[in-house]
Parts: structure tokens; sequence; C-alpha cells
């Protein structure tokens, strides 16, 4: 069933620019159209494209309880641009209590099992929450972030989360999100400026250096494939 419903979104979609896709899904799911942000610059050119489309797609982000105040700073710069409320969701309190007080608040750093139960705890069982319900999950992915994107599609059933995942700028490039940005005034994190270009919680997230992937500076002290678990659910 998920992959007749796919391959019929791509069909009806195939000629839609983006603007006129989110509408075309806001009217076909309608209420249930839901947009994850982190405030990086790929979300910002998809929070850009969904204000001007005037359409009904719930925004919301997660706070992990460790994000950078530059994070905070462009999320208060959107709401003041754009007046769409975003909504947040936090981790559960015990959980997160329960880690710190068992193995302290820097956990991560030990192992890569310790850093996803922090994942797991701080975004993935928030992320299981604001999906929860929902028909459309549209997120910032591009396939040039990392080899484990390269094959995703503009719209994929994600058997983990149970829902359509709509992938929006899968085939644009860096230079092309940046253009975006500045020629249309979005506000921008920070800390971009400074090397950043994949920017999660501040104790897991460094600038890259000249020549690195673009998601070396995320969870840098390991050798991983690089995710949290929001992305990474088995496919069906």
């Amino acid at each position: 069933m998920s992959a007749t419903v796919i391959q019929t979104l791509l069909d009806k979609t195939k000629n839609f620019s983006l603007d006129e896709t989110l509408v075309f899904l806001a009217t076909e799911f309608p209420g249930k159209v839901i947009f994850s942000t982190s405030f990086g610059q790929e979300d910002q050119v998809i929070t850009d494209f969904i204000a001007k489309s005037n359409t009904d797609i719930t925004i919301f982000t997660l706070d992990t309880g460790r994000l950078f105040q530059e994070t905070y700073d462009v999320f208060h710069k959107t709401l003041k641009k754009y007046k769409r409320p975003i909504e947040v969701y936090f981790p559960e309190a015990t959980a997160v209590e329960n880690l710190l007080k068992e193995k302290g608040p820097n956990s991560f750093y030990d192992s890569v099992e310790n850093r996803k139960e922090c994942c797991f705890i701080r975004k993935v069982v928030p992320l299981r929450k604001a999906l929860a319900g929902n028909s459309v999950w549209i997120t910032g992915l591009r396939a040039e972030q990392s080899e484990n994107r390269q094959d995703l599609n503009l719209f994929e059933y994600d058997g983990g989360f149970e829902i359509i995942k709509f992938n929006p700028l899968l085939k644009w490039s860096l230079e092309e999100v940046e253009t975006y940005l500045s020629e249309n005034n979005v506000p921008q994190n920070a800390l971009h400026k400074q090397g950043f270009v994949s920017i999660g919680c501040a104790p897991c997230t460094r600038a890259i250096f000249p020549g690195e992937d673009i998601r070396a500076g995320r969870w840098w002290w390991e050798s991983s494939h690089k995710e949290c678990g929001l992305h990474s659910a088995k496919k069906e």
C-alpha cells in the first residue's frame, strides 16, 4: 500500500514546483502535513517557502536542552520575520534526569551506544510524539549531505515512523541553498559563517575544516554513519 501511495504522489507532483507541491500536499492531507526544523540552512529555505505559500502546514522543532545559543537566536528571528507559530517538543524530563544520574552529562563521548542513547532520549522520542497522527513529514534532507542520503527519493515511506516523508531539497546543492537564503533575506544561524555546516547539539557539533565532509563536524570524536536516528529508520 505504501509503495502505491508514494508512486501516486511522485506521478501527481512530477511537474510541480516546490510551492505547488506544498499547496498540493496541504490540500491532499488537510491538517496532517508537518515540517521539522532545526533552523539549519536547508530548513530555513523550507520555512520561507511554507510561509510564502500560506498553507496549513505545521512547523515544529525539537529542543534537546543542549542547543547553541545561536540556534535560539535564529529561532527567535524566524518567529519575528514570518509571524507563524513553531511548535516545540522537549525530551521527557524523567528520562533525561535518569540518564544524567546514571551516566553523567557527557556520557555520549564514551561510546557510540551511549551517544545513540542520548540522541534517542533527546530527539527520537520527542520526534515520535510530534509525528503522531500526521500523514506527511517534510524534511530538509539533501542527497549530498552524506553517503547515507544518496539513495533517498523525493517521496518515500518511512517505516520506522510510519509516515510519508517529503524531501523537497533533495537535489539542491549547498550553493543553491545559500543563494536562496541570501536573495530572500532569510534568517540564518550565525555559526554558518564560522565553519559550522551541520548544526546540532552544542557538545556534539564543531566547525569543519577545508576539504572535510559536510557531516564531519557532527559527533566528530567517533567514526560512525553520523546519524542520530531521526532519518535512519528502516524504509519500507
